[in-house]
């Protein structure tokens, strides 16, 4: 009698696969992300670069049509200062506007490039400065790119290229090494990177004492992830690292010196610089708008005003915090201290994000017509550019 089975016949077990195994994906290389990278930020390079171009082509022809020489005039003022410690160190504390108040980052980073290259020093410092404007820019393309799109990260890239004071990004000074330090290390934060964060802000602390606008936001992100308990040890160690430049010469300084307020003794008895909550600030800006001054003073009276409006438009349009905060506290500073009124603007030149308002405004308002205000901020800062190195007698 027949047996009758419900179970199904075994199967033959399948064969194994005779193409090659599929290979798991693979993430890029440090290079090819890199190579990637620059080619997305490539408009915003290319037109950063012709902006300061321009600009510097009408300085070297106006300098020679003036028997001036365009190197020279490029490398004057702070600049010497820069050049002197690059070349034979600090000078030390007898003189009465000590040398000590410059950070060592910048005159470094030329002396590296006098050493490694044929450049001599003033050509060093400015070959250093000009990949620093690049750098920043790059940087300034990522954080707008990043929150809004990449037509705003090219247009933002492109105002701070054009600003009043944007002939100082083709000086010998230090504020573009500045400005690439801050923005990377503002938009590691965004991305959180915290050691990146970290790493970066300790260089920019040796770099410029406006680094006291950035350390604290490396600190306050850092802290709010340790009590969030958020990515792990990387807070932590980003919140010792950021401090540890900018103390570090400041207490080198204080050794130095014999004085733990070394450094702000030497701003305050050398250089006639302190904190004083702004009074010396608005008195020399009522004076200036109250009566007739050179259009240097008046055009630092109006950039002091518009920086003031954009920092309310920035606030309005809700940045991340962490970009208002280094505003604010760059506003705080600047405006804050006593002295240099006629740098002022120029000291700003690092607060790069007062510009996503217009960046944004102007990317939505449509081609024609950012290209029309980039081309009027162009001109007048090309032209401002040469009055600033040409015509005004003292530093931009």
């Amino acid at each position: 009698m027949d047996v009758v089975t419900t179970e199904e016949p075994s199967r033959p077990a399948p064969a194994p696969p005779t193409g090659p195994a599929p290979t798991a994906r693979v993430r890029p290389g440090p290079v090819r992300r890199l190579r990637d990278a620059a080619r997305d930020a490539a408009p915003a390079l290319a037109l950063y670069t012709v902006i300061r171009l321009i600009g510097v082509l009408t300085v070297y022809v106006w300098a020679r049509s003036l028997n001036l020489s365009p190197v020279r005039e490029l490398t004057l003022s702070d600049a010497t200062y820069y050049l002197a410690i690059a070349q034979r160190g600090y000078d030390g504390y007898e003189q009465v506007q000590s040398d000590l108040a410059f950070f060592p980052l910048y005159p470094a980073l030329i002396g590296v490039v006098e050493r490694l290259t044929p450049l001599g020093p003033r050509t060093a410092g400015l070959a250093v400065a000009t990949l620093a404007g690049v750098a920043a820019a790059w940087a300034l393309y990522a954080i707008g790119s990043y929150l809004h799109d990449r037509r705003t990260g090219v247009l933002l890239a492109a105002l701070w290229a054009a600003l009043p004071h944007a002939v100082v990004q083709s000086m010998a000074y230090s504020e573009t090494l500045f400005t690439a330090l801050a923005a990377w290390t503002l938009y590691a934060l965004l991305r959180r990177h915290w050691l990146t964060a970290g790493v970066l802000c300790l260089f920019a602390g040796l770099t410029r004492p406006t680094a006291s606008s950035l350390i604290p936001v490396v600190g306050l992100a850092a802290l709010l992830a340790v009590v969030r308990r958020r990515d792990g040890w990387r807070p932590w160690v980003a919140m010792l690292l950021a401090p540890a430049g900018w103390l570090g010469y400041l207490t080198w300084v204080g050794v130095q010196t014999g004085r733990p307020d070394g450094w702000f003794h030497i701003q305050s008895a050398g250089w006639r610089s302190h904190f004083d909550f702004g009074v010396d600030t608005f008195q020399r800006g009522r004076e200036v708008l109250a009566m007739s001054a050179t259009p240097q003073m008046f055009v630092v009276s109006v950039v002091l005003l518009l920086a003031l409006m954009f920092f309310v438009l920035s606030v309005i349009d809700r940045q991340p915090w962490e970009l208002l905060l280094f505003s604010g506290l760059m506003l705080v500073t600047t405006l804050g201290a006593a002295g240099y009124y006629h740098s002022k603007a120029r000291f700003l030149l690092p607060a790069f994000a007062l510009l996503l308002p217009a960046a944004v405004g102007l990317a939505r308002a449509g081609r024609a017509r950012a290209v029309t205000v980039l081309v009027t901020l162009t001109a007048f800062s090309t032209y401002f550019g040469g009055y600033l190195l040409l015509i005004w007698t003292r530093s931009p």
